[in-house]
């Protein structure tokens, strides 16, 4: 599973997400992977390409969105 979620634990909260299982976890890498463009299971471009992004308000604002919806 990825690791890169760990480092993404503040957008979560701001989600309201808490990842409990393999199925949430796996769901939320699958909408992250989706949102960059990046292959799934490509996790180390898809870290780069969030690290990059994810001070952008606009991208940050669709990612909190998406991961509630992922989980919903």
């Amino acid at each position: 599973m990825s690791c890169y979620l760990r480092h993404l634990t503040e957008i979560l909260e701001e989600a309201g997400v808490e990842l409990k299982g393999k199925a949430e976890r796996t769901a939320v890498d699958k909408v992250i992977h989706e949102l960059v463009g990046v292959e799934y299971k490509d996790c180390p471009n898809t870290w780069r390409m969030v690290k990059q992004l994810k001070t952008d308000a606009g991208f940050r604002a669709e990612l909190v969105s998406k991961v509630r919806e992922a989980i919903e």
